[in-house]
């Protein structure tokens, strides 16, 4: 209501200039490649490695017979790196033709019905704890278990279930989700759900409960493939979603009296089962690892020809949906999986918010073969790495072989962590890789150069200082502010906070208040990166310079941001001067 003046007197008014911007959300690099086991093609969140471990394990075991071995894909060890540092990473689960995930009908106590189906979040084989050939039901056969209802295919990755406290009176039941590798007498529950009933009209119906929403990815092989969501319910459950419920509408009547008495044949069994069905879908075996890579056969799959790495490639271009600021591939290779890195070196320079880091060469190749696959690319997105790095992994107890990639995302997860994006990810206070063992080759420093002049960045190794990334420099060809990854990372975090504030000045009043309220936004942030040393000087402009009445006509808010960006000391020359004896120092 618009106070009325008219008397002599004292007004007070209040003018709020507090605005304050949501502060932007966790951001984090994201992995695209093999896993152990997790939700295919579904980009996924994870917060921690113990959060990665559980939804897309580690160690597994590959082979048969005599040959089994076991392994840890790329994706993971990149992760574990990453993880130590950051606390945010996008994961990308590839899987290859026809996977899918393990499942299980829960019988009712009605002969040949079922009262609703299990299935695993996770796609693949390794969810399968039970007998493929078993019976639909999934009903624990003799056949699936040994002493002490040990499950014969039973592992601490895959899942069974139990259904107890079937109470009939009241409609309600309890299911346990149980570790693979449990047995009867030491049970591993890893979920519990209490006074479950089969009624939607009940706030404990399993689907509520549980969840029963999962997505599918359509498209696929087009220029947009996308997730589509279908299911009532959010998947409350860390493991399972519920579907083909055999519901049971009011179960009891106003008065706590069963409605239909057949109701109660549709509650299920008390009865234990395993999942099965779960299949990985194409992947080549054996599956070529670490230094075996192959231009076919990295860790099972072609990058190149296979359709995963491409629709997930493309599904995280849309950057509404994914908020990330670097991207890895571990496995693929320049030299042997060019179109695919080019894919995604396209698919970061159009998002102009995420930085892509790329391994120039398989295993055992040379410093011509790396410059050479440097000097064909041009692009202040992309940074290539050399040469390969062993590391000690102890999961798996023993050495192993990486592309240097796999570490670089957590290298710059550490320089994030003690400075800031606008710092180098290198040299030896914030480039050292404490994890390896050696280089694949010690590099000299005329090794160096040569790398270095064709855009690859080196990996050194220093007596006492261990090896050390010890280059910054983007593919781009032209020699500017932006051939170096401190100045490119500095640009991605600026537009990613300009672009997150400014959203909530869209379908504003085009005047001096709403640019003021933009002035006050982002003057303050280049502020503080002047005074952390990311910025010589800076100047935004929003006024009527920029914003004319034509501008302002065709409903545009114009903004102009200037920026020198502060370059790093990479070349320290230093003068000694021997004078003769009596001769005057200089001033």
């Amino acid at each position: 209501m618009a106070e009325r003046i008219v008397s002599p007197g004292v007004f007070t008014r209040e003018v709020d200039q507090s605005f304050l911007p949501a502060a932007v959300g966790a951001i984090g690099a994201a992995l695209i490649g093999p896993t152990a086991k997790g939700p295919a093609m579904i980009p996924t969140t994870v917060s921690s490695y113990s959060e990665f471990v559980q939804i897309f394990g580690d160690v597994f075991t590959s082979g048969s017979g005599a040959v089994e071995a076991s392994y840890k894909y790329l994706t993971s060890v990149s992760a574990q790196n990453y993880l130590r540092y950051a606390d945010t990473l996008t994961v990308t689960r590839i899987l290859e033709g026809a996977y899918a995930p393990a499942n299980s009908f829960v019988t009712s106590s009605n002969p040949g019905k079922y009262a609703f189906q299990l299935h695993t979040l996770a796609d693949g084989e390794i969810m399968n704890s039970g007998d493929p050939d078993a019976p639909a039901a999934g009903k624990g056969l003799t056949s699936d278990e040994t002493t002490n209802s040990m499950l014969v295919s039973g592992s601490s990755d895959n899942l069974r279930w139990e259904v107890a406290n079937v109470n009939n009176t009241l409609g309600t039941f309890t299911l346990f989700i149980r570790r693979g590798d449990d047995t009867i007498r030491r049970k591993s529950i890893v979920e519990q759900y209490n006074n479950l009933t089969l009624d939607p009209n009940s706030p404990n119906f399993i689907a509520r409960r549980i969840g029963d929403q999962v997505f599918t990815l359509r498209d696929s092989g087009t220029t947009t493939p996308f997730l589509q969501l279908s299911g009532s319910y959010a998947n409350r459950s860390k493991y399972v979603r519920v579907s083909s419920v055999s519901t049971t509408l009011n179960y009891l009547d106003a008065n706590g009296n069963i409605r239909v008495a057949s109701a109660t044949g549709s509650l299920p069994q008390a009865v234990s089962g395993t999942f099965a069905g779960g299949s990985d879908g194409t992947v080549a075996h054996p599956q070529n690892f670490y230094n075996s890579i192959t231009a076919t056969n990295s860790q099972g799959y072609d990058p190149d020809t296979s359709t995963s790495y491409e629709d997930a490639v493309k599904l995280l271009s849309n950057q509404d949906e994914y908020d990330i600021n670097l991207l890895s591939l571990p496995g693929c290779i320049n030299s042997v999986h060019a179109p695919r890195l080019s894919q995604a070196e396209t698919m970061v320079e159009g998002r102009g918010d995420c930085f892509l880091v790329s391994d120039p060469v398989l295993y055992g190749s040379g410093i011509t073969a790396a410059q050479a696959q440097a000097e064909a690319e041009d692009s202040s997105y992309n940074a290539m790495y050399w040469p390969w790095l062993q590391i000690a992994d102890n999961d798996l107890g023993q050495n192993i072989w990486v592309p240097a990639t796999t570490l670089i995302p957590g290298v710059y997860a550490f320089n994030d962590m003690v400075a800031a994006p606008w710092f180098a990810p290198a040299g030896l206070n914030r480039g050292g890789l404490e994890s390896v063992i050696q280089a694949e080759r010690k590099l000299t420093q005329t090794n160096r150069d040569d790398l270095y002049e064709s855009n690859v960045n080196p990996i050194a190794t220093f007596p006492n200082s261990g090896v050390v990334v010890f280059g910054q420099k983007t593919l781009q060809k032209k020699s500017s502010a932006l051939d170096r990854i401190n100045v490119r990372r500095l640009l991605i975090a600026a537009k990613k906070f300009v672009a997150s504030s400014s959203k909530f000045l869209v379908f504003e009043q085009n005047t001096t208040a709403t640019r003021n309220r933009f002035l006050s936004i982002v003057n303050p942030y280049f502020e503080d990166i002047q005074q952390r040393q990311g910025l010589y000087a800076f100047k935004v402009v929003m006024d009527e310079t920029n914003n004319t009445p034509d501008v302002v006509d065709r409903n545009q808010l114009v903004g102009q941001i200037f920026l020198q960006p502060a370059k790093t000391a990479e070349f320290i020359i230093i003068d000694f001067n021997v004078l003769p004896t009596g001769a005057a120092f200089p001033e």
